[in-house]
């Protein structure tokens, strides 16, 4: 769409003192009134009164010209949401309502990105968790259900060895459900804070590995509230667990430590890697959440193969 061509507002508020003031000149030259070397009270009043005049006229003309600002203003101001403002014809409101019916634009569509990765990220999370009840829990319970039918049927030595397998398949499921419950909300993480989480984290899903282990977690890390703490153990749990389940790496190593006011987790692995792969819903979930508390995630392929996850948040400033 083709705009108007104005003059800018430093140019048309020069051009309309000049023209007041030129109109002003123009009428004292043409009118009858001389001016004494020494003025006489009449000469005096006349050109107060002159200058009284062209102030006004000039204050009036201001008025026209400022009043799409100020309509444009109060638009912006009583806006409801993110509705677009009503744009003024006059430059340079124009060009400014446009300017801000754009950015409310952008703003609303990066609102709706963002809503919906986080649905996609919640759908993919749920998926995830049905899927571990279901090979996990629900195959230990279908054992269990089986043992138990079996000892229904079976001779004294039989149920006996057919309740100790229900037995052990119940003990299973549980230990699953717990692990399960941990990954929902991480109540070591408000016990025993970051450092013990972490660890909770690696112990359950490498402890019983054959993956090398490298813990670097400093003692003395600035302070971080607790939406950050959550952030860090949450995008940590994310890429351990990618790592558990896909990158097939033999050594793994997890740092925690201060840079600055700032706190640096860094994870890397020897594995397959992910150079080139399209990034996937859990790499932008872990974005996402680095975002809402001001932090930034990188994630780059690690010396030698494999993968680097780097994390940085803001410490509290006390």
């Amino acid at each position: 769409m083709q705009t108007e061509r104005a003059l800018p507002l430093f140019w048309r508020v020069l051009l309309l003192n000049g023209a007041v003031f030129l109109l002003g000149t123009a009428a004292l030259v043409a009118s009858p009134a001389t001016v004494s070397s020494r003025p006489v009270l009449a000469e005096a009043v006349i050109l107060t009164g002159g200058l009284g005049v062209m102030l006004v006229a000039n204050a009036l003309l201001l008025r026209l010209t400022f009043r799409p600002l100020h309509q444009l203003a109060g638009s912006v101001e009583f806006a409801d949401g993110l509705a677009d403002v009503p744009v003024p014809r006059a430059e340079p409101a124009q060009r400014i309502g446009r300017a801000v019916n754009g950015l409310l634009d952008r703003i609303a569509e990066e609102q709706r990105s963002a809503a919906l990765q986080a649905l996609t990220a919640q759908e993919a999370e749920r998926s995830r968790i049905a899927q571990e009840l279901h090979d996990g829990v629900g195959q230990s319970l279908t054992v269990a259900l089986l043992a138990l039918g079996l000892a229904e049927q079976a001779s004294d030595d039989e149920r006996s060895a057919a309740l100790t397998r229900a037995r052990d398949a119940t003990r299973d499921s549980l230990d699953q459900v717990k692990a399960v419950a941990r990954r929902l909300r991480p109540h070591v993480l408000d016990e025993l804070g970051l450092r013990s989480a972490l660890a909770s984290v690696i112990e359950d899903l490498f402890g019983a590995g054959d993956v090398a282990i490298s813990r670097g977690f400093s003692p003395a890390l600035p302070h971080l509230d607790e939406a950050t703490e959550l952030v860090l153990f949450r995008v940590a749990q994310e890429a351990l667990t990618n790592v558990a389940r896909h990158a097939r790496a033999g050594k793994v190593e997890v740092t925690l430590a201060p840079l600055g006011s700032e706190v640096e987790l860094v994870i890397t692995d020897d594995g397959i890697g992910s150079t080139g792969a399209v990034e996937g819903t859990g790499v932008a979930g872990m974005r996402d959440r680095a975002a809402l508390v001001g932090g930034e995630l990188t994630v780059s392929g690690a010396e030698g193969g494999g993968t680097r996850v780097r994390l940085l948040v803001p410490g509290v400033v006390r």
